[in-house]
């Protein structure tokens, strides 16, 4: 099954009965990759009964492909067989790096980009969808912090990642909104500059003023309801380039699963090119 472009939501344990027994048309769900990786146990039981009814994306966040070493083969074998058992809609990753030499950072860091980091990125890239077998999306990063070094901008190197490894783009506009916020550039220009052929996937999610900075620094919490400038961003942004599948994204402050699905239906309103209710 495909989620076409219909709108999804994130998947969690406390939300799995309903999820189970939700009706909505072409709604689809999402779950990190790494939450399932295990050889048994009632999480892959549920993914797989909820699975049968509706399409999945598995989404991950510790393949560190912007590292200076290949990604881990365990870690693409646990990966594959997720993909071989549930047979996602989708499957995606970060432009970031986590991992080196054994030590794991519990964040997405971002690397300078450039020629070098194009090509070292794209074998990777090319790594997981060899051993996956299937093409992959790669997320843009949330940015707090300028680094040097760069050769292209971000959405040059992703274009270019695209072409050099043939995967496509998940579009986090919620991190474009923070990382141009963060380092004071045009959040319009950079969507209205990513190749939209290669967008496969959206997310929308919501983000919190830092506690010490306040609204100088903006974090991607994913523990909010989606902002304003967030959604009219993803309107900008499906105008230009037509609907895609878009997920609604929760990690931390999980509110009823209702709230979830309300937020995924003002995005699938704006998939149908309908009015957006308040």
């Amino acid at each position: 099954m495909s989620p076409h472009a219909h709108a999804g939501v994130s998947l969690k344990p406390q939300h799995y009965a309903e999820a189970l027994a939700a009706r909505e048309d072409g709604l689809w769900f999402e779950v990190h990759a790494e939450n399932y990786m295990a050889a048994g146990g009632p999480r892959l039981a549920w993914l797989e009964a909820i699975g049968d009814g509706k399409p999945l994306s598995l989404h991950g966040v510790g393949l560190s492909l912007a590292a200076d070493e290949a990604p881990d083969a365990g870690h693409l074998a646990a990966l594959r067989r997720l993909v071989d058992r549930y047979r996602p809609a989708l499957v995606s990753e970060h432009l970031a790096w986590s991992r080196r030499q054994g030590v794991y950072a519990p964040d997405l860091l971002p690397f300078p980009r450039s020629r070098a980091m194009l090509e070292r990125t794209s074998a990777n890239v090319a790594r997981m969808q060899d051993a996956i077998a299937r093409p992959v999306l790669i997320e843009n990063p949330s940015l707090y912090l300028a680094l040097k070094g760069h050769d292209y901008d971000e959405a040059e190197f992703l274009a270019r990642l695209c072409e050099r490894a043939g995967c496509g783009l998940l579009v986090d506009v919620n991190n474009v909104f923070v990382s141009a916020h963060n380092l004071g550039y045009s959040a319009g220009g950079y969507l209205d500059a990513l190749p939209a052929a290669a967008v496969g996937e959206i997310h929308l999610a919501g983000h919190s003023a830092d506690p010490g900075l306040g609204a100088d620094l903006l974090i991607d919490s994913h523990d909010a309801p989606v902002a304003e400038p967030v959604w009219r961003l993803y309107a900008r942004l499906i105008e230009r380039i037509g609907p895609r599948p878009t997920l609604i994204e929760r990690d931390g402050a999980i509110p009823a699963f209702a709230d979830l699905v309300g937020e995924r239906a003002r995005a699938e309103s704006l998939l149908r090119r309908e009015p957006a209710h308040a």
